[in-house]
């Protein structure tokens, strides 16, 4: 409730702000969504079958494909000559079908040597390729 305290005008304009049919009206909002909220829920609850426990799937680890800062190209800490990079990721596409790939270049080297494996793994067939970047202000 705001009172005036000028003096008895009654034709002076208050400068405040009342904000207490605000408080009234998010208070009623909060308990009407608080009320609603649990009525949202689309599940059918059912009985679910009893099952023996079964082994979850195995996890493959990515590839790890590093370029260092000189171009030099590694697969799993493994250095390969840039000529022969694309015939090694045919022979493990070859093993593994669903094989990933993580991508690690060096902040200093050149475009083109990056461009250059990432044709490779695109003329390879693999598909699932993430480039590895560190957040800014790492070191």
């Amino acid at each position: 409730m705001s009172f005036n305290t000028n003096g008895g005008g009654e034709d002076d304009v208050m400068g405040e702000i009342n904000v207490t049919p605000l408080v009234d009206v998010m208070l009623v909002l909060l308990v009407v969504f608080i009320v609603t909220a649990p009525l949202l829920t689309q599940a059918v609850h059912v009985n679910l079958p009893k099952t023996a426990e079964t082994a979850p799937p195995e996890e493959k680890e990515a590839v790890y494909i590093s370029v260092n800062d000189k171009g030099v190209v590694f697969i799993d800490k493994t250095e390969i000559a840039l000529e022969a990079f694309e015939k090694e990721l045919l022979t493990r596409k070859a093993a593994d079908p669903e094989i990933a790939l993580n991508l690690n270049a060096d902040d200093g080297v050149k475009y083109g040597t990056v461009a250059k494996v990432m044709a490779s793994i695109e003329r390879s067939g693999i598909t699932k390729l993430s480039v590895l970047t560190a957040p800014s202000g790492a070191k």
